[in-house]
């Protein structure tokens, strides 16, 4: 593993709001500065009561203006809801104003629901066909100026803003092979084809301009605390979460609780198990043996950290707990 980097949604609390989740997510940023991390993400959601990154690049122009030397990166921008071309200006605004700080993450999934959809003006039906022209234009709006070149991003044109292929699923980590691009998988939620898309992306991987070898990262959530007991605890708020969004009433991030038992089915409490099975929860001895079996087994040039929690204070000391084991990692 190279680096180590953070992912944060921007939690909203059943006790604060969009602007408190913002200010904390800016004071994290901060804090993964101070401990290493690579990069920072923040992710496109919409229609999210729970979620305050929805506009992404402002979310991220935010979090660049309080910090100094961690990247910016989107984790990702949906592209289907946007016109590549604007993107290309948006990213190209933060890649001038925070230069050699800037990454573009890019998605093919809606990151919302299907009303949502349509009031982005994203047709269901076709949306995510033209995901690889759009993803090459988007690329060309980035590089120097072609003479006779009637459309340009400014800013954008000339300034070479790495792009990532984010997914889910086989289909991102084929793409990002064949176009030679970095690669991000979201096991942090959907651990299903992790190791088999790692696999496909690294034997189909083409040398490009953007990258002469494979570079994979994976997602994982992180809940360290002083104990297993409390770790687990503290994950809570984010198994509510998934139960709310696979109930179809999404909300804020609510306090964690003693007992998931009195408030989701086995079937539920089931599939939040199998959608969060990487996760590492618990001591920081017990997130050090779980990240060390992970690393092992995927090979990721990078590791994305994550985890939704109710209390900031908590989550600034599970990424500081789990920025110590990863920094010796690293340095391994």
């Amino acid at each position: 593993m190279r680096a180590y980097s953070l992912l944060d949604l921007s939690p909203i609390t059943d006790n604060g709001d969009a602007r408190r989740a913002l200010l904390n997510s800016r004071d994290l940023a901060q804090h993964a500065e101070k401990l290493g991390y690579k990069r920072f993400w923040m992710a496109e959601h919409h229609n999210m009561p729970g979620v305050a990154s929805a506009a992404t690049a402002v979310a991220l122009g935010f979090i660049a203006e309080g910090t100094s030397s961690i990247r910016i990166a989107s984790g990702g921008v949906m592209l289907p809801n946007h016109a590549p071309l604007v993107i290309a200006e948006q990213f190209g605004t933060l890649a001038s104003l925070y230069p050699g700080r800037v990454d573009l993450g890019l998605g093919r999934a809606p990151g919302t629901d299907t009303a949502t959809m349509l009031a982005l003006r994203r047709d269901p039906r076709h949306a995510a066909d033209q995901f690889p022209e759009d993803v090459q234009e988007l690329l060309h709006y980035f590089d120097a100026e072609k003479p006779g070149q009637r459309v340009r991003a400014v800013p954008g044109v000339g300034l070479g803003v790495p792009v990532w292929l984010l997914g889910s699923s086989l289909y991102s980590a084929q793409l990002a092979a064949a176009m030679g691009l970095p690669f991000a998988f979201a096991s942090h939620f959907a651990p299903q084809m992790l190791d088999h898309a790692l696999s496909i992306y690294r034997d189909q991987f083409k040398p490009s301009r953007y990258l002469d070898r494979p570079y994979a990262a994976a997602g994982i959530n992180v809940f360290a605390a002083d104990s297993d007991e409390e770790g687990r605890y503290l994950m809570t708020s984010l198994e509510q979460q998934f139960i709310g969004l696979r109930r179809g009433t999404p909300g804020p991030l609510r306090p964690p609780v003693e007992d998931m038992d009195a408030i989701a089915s086995l079937s539920e409490r089931q599939q939040v198990q199998q959608a969060l099975a990487e996760t590492a929860v618990g001591s920081r001895a017990t997130v050090a043996t779980w990240i060390g079996r992970f690393l092992e087994r995927t090979r990721v040039d990078e590791l994305i950290v994550t985890g939704a929690m109710y209390d900031h204070a908590a989550r600034l000391k599970s990424f500081r707990i789990a920025a110590e084991v990863l920094r010796e990692r690293v340095a391994s």
